[in-house]
């Protein structure tokens, strides 16, 4: 099911499979999230959680105990529960099941808030251990915005270089090999790896034709930049704010060591939050 926010601004539609964004517009129709296609990417904005990418073998370690996830884990693919909604902000919830603990040994509760303030979407997702341990967790986005891949960029805001990781074969992190400028084309194979991975990314900007979107990062402290390898423009990008790395061959397999992991105490919660704003006139 669609539930729909709006202000004088925007027009925010999200889909409670996942609690994923399916459409950003502005009050003239203009839309700025992509919405999907077969043919490059048919998923517009998942939720990352209780992992980020891909592990190596599709496995992970909790104090020496092996549990298989795939790519980005679950949270994508459930429906969440609608636990509030008025006219410029909705929340979606989603709970720990025995079907989630046989890939996810933790009690939880994640609930993702999405609130409107003039020309700004607030993305607040509150993670609750309901564990009688210390649980371990990563999350992230996975928004896709439409973008002319061959013309457009995105602008590392007070940022002239930054150093990348690398990444192999496998699509493993390897350690930083280079540094770019902070202008950032919207090819990541450009820089021959899947994904641009770097830390401390602050506000990412996409500029395109019909204006710019503006990813403020807040509480996630690394960002993802990807688009796939195609032989035609695909027409979107993803701006991915990250709580913690994806898999790579310096990290070793308990989940404990990925740089970044969250630990929440037995009853303890806590909000990452991240903002994304919609600039209408053209750049």
């Amino acid at each position: 099911m669609i539930y729909t926010i709006q202000n004088a601004h925007l027009r925010v539609q999200i889909e409670d499979l996942g609690a994923q964004l399916a459409s950003i517009q502005d009050q003239e129709g203009r839309e700025f999230l992509w919405q999907g296609s077969p043919e490059s990417w048919n998923r517009r904005a998942p939720i990352l959680f209780p992992i980020i990418g891909r592990l190596k073998d599709n496995r992970y370690l909790v104090d020496g105990t092996a549990y298989e996830l795939t790519q980005h884990g679950f949270a994508r693919d459930m429906v969440f529960a609608v636990t509030q909604q008025a006219e410029q902000s909705v929340s979606f919830r989603l709970e720990s099941s025995e079907e989630t603990k046989r890939r996810y040994p933790f009690a939880f509760a994640l609930t993702v808030t999405y609130t409107l303030q003039e020309n700004q979407l607030i993305k607040s997702h509150r993670v609750e251990n309901l564990s009688d341990r210390d649980m371990l967790y990563e999350l992230g986005a996975h928004d896709g915005y439409r973008a002319a891949v061959r013309e457009d960029f995105i602008q590392l805001e007070g940022t002239e270089a930054v150093a990348l990781y690398g990444m192999d074969g496998d699509n493993m992190l390897t350690p930083k090999d280079r540094e770019v400028s902070g202008k950032l084309p919207l090819t990541p194979m450009t820089y021959g790896r899947d994904t641009l991975v770097f830390d401390n990314p602050g506000c990412a900007r996409l500029r395109t034709a019909q204006g710019e979107v503006a990813v403020s990062t807040q509480d996630f402290p690394y960002m993802g930049v990807w688009t796939p390898d195609k032989p035609f423009d695909t027409g979107f990008v993803c701006i991915e704010p990250w709580s913690t790395l994806p898999d790579g061959v310096f990290m070793g397999r308990e989940l404990a060591d990925k740089p970044g992991v969250r630990r929440l105490a037995p009853g303890q919660s806590e909000t990452l939050t991240y903002t994304t704003t919609i600039t209408r006139t053209a750049i």
